[in-house]
């Protein structure tokens, strides 16, 4: 009885005051919780941005956004188009091109691993499987794998005309226009060439997305150049790129745009 009378005590010590102290220990006095936001203004362009986390990092090791300046450079793309005012910027992060394998260096996931490159013989046929239909893949390995003008139009198509964040999405999509050309088409070099990219949904019985894919090369970006983003309605409310690819960072803003950042491969079609 004496072990539980001391308990006791003790627990109605606690009870009666918070200052009082239980078995040698000071009980945490009350604290004022003051709300705070975070700004999400960074206060430089989006191409600083970039850069600052890309081949020469401002932070030591913090290459973030590394492969995808390396890709910005092999299609040509002047970075002053990050400079420019009234777009929206979707960046990818290393993961977002390429997932590697620190044991085996084998490409995982990401768009090279994605959209893997089509191999081909001598005479520029399609190379296929035992099954005699299968098309004989490997993820990509490098840019230069790729046409300089799939990358160009691929990061074209992540530079949106307008101003687009938290401040104006809605749970509906919102179609925005990108520096795509209408009309772009992939080359058949990798499986990018053969999704068939349509202007209407093509939904199935549970209203999820179908992605199509054609034994021949058929156009693999959006035909209008068009880009759907959405607010997802679930505890996270991330924004969502065309359906499919949520963003891992969304609502930065820059001097002259929003910025938001996605880690896992991004489709360049609506439908």
């Amino acid at each position: 009885m004496k072990k539980l009378y001391i308990i006791l005590a003790g627990l109605f010590c606690v009870a009666l005051s918070p200052s009082c102290s239980m078995f040698g220990l000071d009980l945490q006095e009350n604290y004022d919780y003051q709300k705070k936001t975070l700004d999400p203004h960074i206060n430089i362009s989006a191409r600083q941005f970039l850069e600052q986390r890309g081949k020469t990092p401002l932070v030591a090791n913090d290459t973030a956004f590394k492969w995808m300046q390396l890709g910005l450079e092999y299609a040509g793309i002047d970075l002053d188009e990050y400079t420019q005012p009234g777009r929206t910027f979707l960046l990818l992060s290393t993961n977002a091109i390429r997932v590697r394998n620190a044991t085996t260096g084998v490409i995982t996931a990401g768009m090279w691993f994605d959209f893997p490159i089509y191999e081909k013989n001598p005479d520029g046929s399609q190379i296929y499987l035992a099954d005699g239909f299968t098309p004989k893949t490997h993820p990509a390995t490098s840019w230069k794998e790729y046409p300089v003008g799939d990358v160009k139009n691929y990061f074209l198509y992540l530079i949106l005309k307008g101003d687009y964040g938290f401040d104006n999405a809605t749970t509906n999509n919102a179609t925005l226009e990108t520096l795509l050309p209408p009309g772009a088409v992939a080359s058949n070099k990798s499986k990018l060439g053969y999704f068939v990219a349509g202007t209407t949904p093509n939904l199935n019985q549970t209203g999820a997305r179908i992605l199509t894919l054609s034994a021949s090369p058929a156009n693999g970006f959006d035909p209008e150049g068009k880009i759907n983003m959405v607010l997802v309605n679930n505890q996270d409310s991330p924004l969502r790129i065309n359906n499919i690819t949520n963003c891992a960072t969304s609502g930065i803003i820059a001097t002259n745009g929003q910025v938001h950042v996605a880690a896992t491969t991004v489709y360049p079609f609506r439908f």
